[in-house]
């Protein structure tokens, strides 16, 4: 029973939550810039919009186009399982491997790039071949991050690497927690398709990635993608939190009240991370797509010397 009630708060919490960290960071951009901006739940509302709208599908897309939102956002959901939100989860609850997270989140990639394909257009296509070669790009430096980071917990066990950083003290004043955390920076940004990789709210076909392949959908099942999208950020989000800035050993409290000061924490956590996203953005501008491989090569060489820096001082 309560192995149910966790897995129904971990799914309750990054589902409501998801949106909201793309609120913040379009409400930091947008005061940065001296404009009001949108409402900071202003995708909640779009997102009930979309949900009650019928969707209109093409009468070339075959089945694979119908059922990508629905296996899109199964995938992120499962995902989102294998991050807790918080170490005073148990670990029954989330016996999830990295590596099997990062490959799950692949297979939500891998269909939306044949969705992509599927519809016979022109900028969806552009769009998956564009996908498919930044995600290529970037796996290395992800599995280089995540087998280091398992490396000194000795364990790829997510769960198993929270509680090693725990007992790291403040693991952003090592070196190797320091370099890995960089690069995860930048791997969320190229995961979550923001500025300098990719423009969500580009209206521009030819400068357009993860937009390009959603184009065609409409209705419940565009309001599906927008929504597996955010909580695929949050993942990452979540992961680099709770790994990089721990806090559940400072919490002097057990039960409902711990749990309860655990998650509060872990909201602030990511929104602090949200408005370093937005300040990345903010600082930069969109890159040509044939700049990529060097922001790629970056998040690469920052995941490898955190690498060598687990050999040479931590053994």
């Amino acid at each position: 029973m309560s192995t149910f009630v966790y897995i129904l708060v971990q799914i309750l919490v990054i589902i409501l939550l998801a949106p909201l960290v793309n609120g913040v960071i379009q409400k930091v951009k947008a005061l940065t810039q001296k404009r009001k901006g949108a409402p900071l739940l202003q995708m909640y509302f779009d997102l009930r919009k979309l949900f009650h709208k019928s969707a209109v599908v093409s009468e070339v897309s075959s089945w694979i186009f119908k059922a990508t939102p629905y296996i899109v956002f199964s995938t992120a959901v499962t995902a989102a399982l294998f991050v807790p939100v918080s170490t005073m989860i148990t670990p029954a609850a989330f016996p999830g491997d990295a590596i099997m997270l990062i490959y799950l989140l692949a297979l939500g990639r891998f269909f939306m790039v044949l969705a992509g394909l599927d519809t016979a257009s022109t900028f969806g296509g552009m769009g998956s071949s564009r996908e498919a070669m930044i995600s290529s790009l970037m796996e290395p430096s992800i599995i280089v991050s995540v087998i280091t980071i398992g490396l000194i917990s000795k364990s790829t066990s997510v769960y198993q690497m929270m509680t090693t950083a725990q007992f790291a003290g403040l693991p952003l004043a090592h070196p190797v927690y320091l370099v890995v955390f960089l690069a995860f920076l930048v791997i969320i940004v190229t995961e979550s398709s923001r500025i300098p990789v990719d423009d969500p709210a580009t209206h521009l076909e030819l400068t357009m990635v993860h937009e390009a392949m959603i184009l065609e959908y409409s209705g419940r099942h565009l309001a599906l993608m927008e929504l597996s999208a955010v909580i695929k950020q949050l993942v990452f989000i979540t992961f680099v939190v709770n790994i990089f800035m721990p806090h559940d050993q400072l919490i002097g409290m057990v039960g409902i009240g711990a749990i309860m000061l655990s998650l509060l924490i872990y909201v602030l956590k990511v929104i602090v991370i949200s408005v370093l996203i937005a300040v990345i953005e903010i600082s930069t501008v969109k890159f040509r797509l044939l700049s990529v491989p060097n922001l790629a090569a970056l998040s690469f060489i920052l995941s490898f010397l955190g690498f060598l820096n687990y050999l040479v001082l931590w053994r």
